[in-house]
């Protein structure tokens, strides 16, 4: 087990035991029991906080909630391309960016369920004035637009479009709306297929002035997408796909001289042209969401799986999380089967900590995990020193003991459900009453995330009834 104040690293994580049915060797479910339906079920509120209104007649795509406290506000964005700022008692909603807006038009491609207005993050001085930082905003999107030149390409695949990660630097950072010039261009990805694009923006929370880590941002970076990463991009570490960047917005000492590689990143020093210094870990497959734990720094990341095993792993300085030879604690096969022979067998990569069966019963078939949260806070007491986290489609929503983190498997996975109306809810089940209130047909999945605010606060995010909730005792 890992006990509280003890740091990651690569050798965190014993051996999972896998079970093998009738002496199979292969599975299309490795895990021998089902998560716990009602077993150590914690049952919080959830209550309406602020709505995002329509777009052409659709709710609002929302993927990622920031707090600015040098604002005073709450920052979130629809995959459509707009970001809006909550104020903190939910009665404001503003639409801030609208990045399809001229006079920037910024190409945003948004069609199907996993393209477009991907991440954000705030710089940690956004709202310091005459600070290095000042005013400046960080968006990654899928763009229509392929004439400009990549910074990096597959080497493969159909050009099918580009993530671009963009500075916006407003000249008042608290400007009702946004109002700086056009944003500046860090870098372009070509990417080979459709799917498993850019994942989740974020700077350390967790780090102050004068520390190593203070102003630096974390990039998730996706596998390209098809299935199986047929590519081989995730364990090359020439390759941008797969992996987590850590690079300086402000610097310049990159390839193309728009944003500096920081200097302790793990390969940036290593005499060896074939590494990219940018990266910070690698060998993920769509690693959607990031989270520190202020307690003892752990970084964590929930990282989709192909069609098997969804994974809620550490991640450290050149840590390798094994895809695509390993789906989680699993050999991969195929997207059929993973092997049960020699369960997390190689030494050195980093193995989940918790992971789970996308065929669990409680789940949809096309689940991914999201939504991650380490509670250092106790302000909803049921939910402190958890690690919480969520399954996108279903909006089921888990946690694990912080203090005590398992070494793989589903067995300590448990349920948290929302109080309503004298009974209990899973998200979905919220979204679905409420779409009834709209007069909307319910919608079949809820598309869960997470987000942290001020004085301890945490809130649920979805794509299908516009509604931001948030968590209360």
């Amino acid at each position: 087990m890992t006990l509280a104040g003890e740091r990651l690293g690569p050798a965190a994580g014993a051996v999972l035991l896998a079970v093998s049915v009738a002496g199979a060797q292969t599975s299309d479910d490795p895990f021998a029991a089902p998560i716990a339906a009602a077993d150590g079920v914690i049952t919080v509120g959830a209550v309406e906080f602020a709505a995002l209104p329509d777009v052409a007649g659709g709710t609002a795509r929302m993927m990622r909630l920031v707090d600015e406290p040098g604002t005073g506000r709450l920052f979130v964005n629809d995959m459509r391309g707009f970001v809006y700022t909550v104020s903190y008692d939910g009665g404001t909603v503003t639409r801030y960016l609208d990045l399809t807006a001229p006079p920037w038009a910024v190409a945003v491609e948004a069609s199907g369920r996993e393209r477009g207005f991907q991440s954000f993050a705030l710089h940690p001085r956004f709202g310091e004035a005459g600070a290095p930082g000042y005013g400046k905003l960080y968006t990654y999107t899928d763009s229509s637009d392929t004439a400009p030149p990549p910074d990096f390409a597959p080497g493969g695949g159909n050009d099918a479009h580009d993530t671009v990660l963009l500075e916006w630097t407003a000249a008042d950072a608290a400007a009702p709306v946004y109002d700086g010039g056009p944003p500046r261009e860090l870098l372009r990805v070509e990417q080979p297929f459709g799917n498993h694009n850019g994942g989740q923006l974020a700077f350390n929370p967790l780090a102050a002035p004068g520390d190593p880590d203070f102003g630096l941002l974390y990039a998730g970076s996706a596998d390209g997408g098809s299935g199986g990463d047929p590519l081989d991009l995730s364990q090359n570490l020439g390759s941008i796909f797969g992996k987590i960047l850590r690079i300086d917005p402000l610097g310049s000492n990159s390839a193309n001289g728009r944003y500096g590689i920081p200097a302790d990143n793990p390969f940036a020093g290593d005499g060896d042209d074939a590494t990219l210094g940018e990266i910070y870990a690698y060998g993920v497959r769509n690693p959607q969401r990031l989270a520190w734990d202020a307690r003892n720094g752990n970084l964590f990341l929930a990282d989709i799986g192909q069609n098997i095993v969804e994974e809620i792993s550490p991640v450290w300085p050149g840590a390798n999380l094994g895809w695509n030879d390993w789906e989680g604690s699993f050999r991969f096969i195929s997207r059929r089967a993973v092997s049960l022979v020699d369960p997390r067998g190689e030494a050195g990569l980093s193995y989940p900590v918790a992971e789970y069966g996308q065929a669990d019963p409680l789940l949809q078939r096309s689940s991914h995990a999201t939504g991650l949260v380490v509670y250092r806070d106790d302000v909803i007491p049921q939910l402190a020193n958890l690690l919480l986290f969520g399954d996108g489609p279903s909006g089921e929503v888990f946690y694990l003991d912080a203090d005590e983190l398992p070494e793989g498997g589903q067995d300590a996975i448990r349920r948290v459900l929302f109080e309503h109306e004298g009974g209990t809810r899973t998200l979905l089940q919220l979204i679905q009453e409420k779409n009834i209130e709209q007069g909307r047909t319910p919608a079949r999945r809820a598309d869960l995330r997470l987000g942290a605010g001020p004085g301890g606060q945490l809130f649920l995010l979805n794509k299908h009834d516009g509604v931001i909730r948030r968590l209360v005792p």
